[in-house]
């Protein structure tokens, strides 16, 4: 089942990222969040971005989500999205399940691009990405330095959706969880 994030699902969040955290380059971050920090940043980024996580018989098995791509306005109509499946549920389609789930969102509240930075190399990562639609944009070479040694970090890009000529500020979440559309998406997700 595939559903918003809510706090009760941090500890879930937190168990899974913060092996990616602690033991490799994937995630740039040094520290793994506590639930604590979870909870945090989904008060803070769910005002405007959806987080989805898919359970699996009471377990958080994976999680997406998007943020801001850049602060300047003329970018107000992109996000930056990430995914992270639990270890035990991996190679059963959760990861394109989850963003297939939160693309057809950020459509619904007006964004039209997509962005994804993979830490080089991560060949499960690109493909992943690659299969639900993003293409390859560029590298930054050496650009973090994370376990003992600098990490090139590619950037991958999918449109989400028409390019209005005059388009409207993407709709916070609140805005667009009345809408039809929506409940009807949350339910085919639970049905999948």
């Amino acid at each position: 089942m595939i559903r918003l994030a809510a706090e009760a699902d941090a500890a879930g969040i937190a168990a899974i990222y913060a092996p990616i955290v602690a033991s490799s380059p994937i995630s740039f971050e040094t520290d793994p969040p506590t639930s604590a920090d979870i909870v945090k940043r989904l008060c803070d980024t769910m005002v405007k971005y959806p987080w989805l996580v898919e359970e699996i018989d009471g377990d958080v098995a994976g999680y997406a989500y998007a943020t801001s791509h850049r602060v300047r306005a003329a970018y107000q109509w992109c996000v930056e999205t990430s995914v992270y499946v639990n270890e035990r549920f991996r190679r059963r389609g959760i990861g394109q399940r989850l963003y297939g789930v939160l693309f057809e969102m950020l459509r619904l509240q007006g964004y039209v691009n997509a962005y994804a930075g993979i830490t080089l190399p991560n060949p499960a990562s690109v493909a992943l990405h690659e299969s639900v639609g993003f293409t390859p944009i560029g590298v930054y070479r050496r650009i973090g330095y994370k376990v003992g040694e600098w990490h090139d970090v590619g950037w991958w890009e999918r449109p989400l959706g028409e390019y209005p000529a005059e388009p409207a500020a993407p709709k916070l979440l609140i805005d667009v969880m009345a809408d039809p559309r929506w409940q009807a998406l949350l339910e085919a997700s639970r049905l999948a």
